[in-house]
């Protein structure tokens, strides 16, 4: 009989911490505080205590984290942001929302992360072009931060903001830094798949300025003042509802001991596949988070094909770089190419992730995939 194998094991995690769950929705559902209720600022004050970011300010998602950043921070028509063309869609349809233009820029072979040879080329590109370069988003690809020291320097040179989108790489670091102070701003997502998700929708903003930090918790507000009725500057609606924040402090509590059996889970895979198929790779210093785990193969389709037969389910992110959606096919591209780009769109599938993946199950995917190959 084929196992049933899930790709992210959800229902495993609450079945670890079901009653503290359930306890910690009961006591929203007794004192009624819904939207901004006190569990709120508790996560925001245990997510800024474990990212090290002096503020944390929760949105109601991932997408609303990087347009309220881009608002914050004034861009709009006129203004370029760079972004990567390897990513998910939502890194990039907060440019435009804005009025502003994205700049498409290609990413590294090794690391799948923002190229900052490309992004330096991208910018003489954008000047050449009569653009104003304002800000660049680098996306921590499937958990791995982005070459931040480079992207910061090409950014200190050229006048432009750094926002690190962290949708995938919460609970990563790099050089000893924690995901959240990387960068001048980070962006994250709470959505269910990821390595610290909730049960819905949910998002939130990492910066050190006390100011900015003030400006976006305006900003996500109907641009509120003093009070609910004061309104000082345009803004959206982007909450983090109380329920939510609750379960994410339940779950930030053994976030720590996920993230070490991801390492351990990805580091059998590396330590198996690594002779058979192009596995992923760190950089030295660098800690992924391990949102996903992420192979190359030329012969994607057919090893697709035959995992699903055995009962194993895969992914592919992201199958149509974003230069190339049908929405996006006016906007600028580096004059380098985005080859890198097109090529692992055509290549990466991703097996099954989540710390409770038990040695058996993933000796059996394993077994599954060097016989396919």
């Amino acid at each position: 009989m084929t196992p049933s194998i899930p790709f992210i094991d959800l229902k495993a995690q609450s079945n670890q911490i079901r009653d503290k769950i359930n306890s910690r929705i009961t006591q929203v559902i007794d004192h009624g505080g819904f939207i901004l209720g006190p569990e709120v600022q508790e996560l925001e004050d245990r997510l800024a205590a474990y990212s090290g970011a002096k503020h944390a300010i929760s949105c109601a998602n991932g997408t609303d984290a990087l347009q309220l950043i881009l608002m914050a921070e004034g861009i709009g028509p006129g203004d370029v942001v760079f972004v990567p063309a390897m990513t998910f869609v939502a890194t990039v349809e907060v440019v435009p929302l804005l009025g502003a233009t994205p700049f498409f820029v290609d990413v590294l072979p090794d690391t799948f992360n923002i190229d900052p040879k490309s992004l330096e080329q991208a910018i003489v590109d954008a000047k050449a072009q009569g653009l104003k370069p304002r800000a660049v988003i680098a996306v921590d690809l499937f958990g791995q931060p982005a070459d931040y020291v480079a992207v910061n320097q090409l950014a200190q040179e050229n006048g432009l903001v750094v926002i690190a989108d962290a949708a995938q790489s919460f609970g990563g670091s790099s050089n000893g830094e924690k995901t959240g102070r990387l960068a001048q701003w980070t962006s994250t997502s709470f959505f269910p798949a990821k390595p610290l998700g909730c049960y819905g929708d949910g998002g939130a903003i990492f910066t050190d300025d006390a100011a900015q930090a003030e400006l976006i918790k305006s900003l996500r507000v109907h641009g509120k003042g003093s009070h609910k009725y004061e309104n000082v500057r345009i803004g959206i609606n982007s909450r983090l509802d109380t329920l939510q924040a609750a379960i994410l402090i339940e779950k930030l509590a053994i976030f720590e001991s996920e993230l070490q059996a991801r390492q351990e889970i990805a580091g059998y895979y590396s330590e198996r596949l690594q002779e058979y198929v192009d596995v992923p790779f760190v950089k030295e210093n660098n800690m992924s988070a391990w949102a996903q785990y992420t192979l190359l193969c030329r012969e994607r389709e057919q090893l697709q094909e035959r995992l699903k037969e055995k009962g194993i389910p895969t992914v592919c992110y992201y199958p149509i770089a974003l230069h190339e959606q049908k929405g996006y096919l006016s906007y600028p591209c580096v004059s380098s190419g985005l080859k890198v780009s097109q090529m692992l769109a055509k290549q990466v599938i991703s097996l099954p992730m989540h710390p409770y993946l038990d040695r058996k199950v993933q000796d059996y995917i394993i077994d599954t995939v060097i016989d396919s190959l």
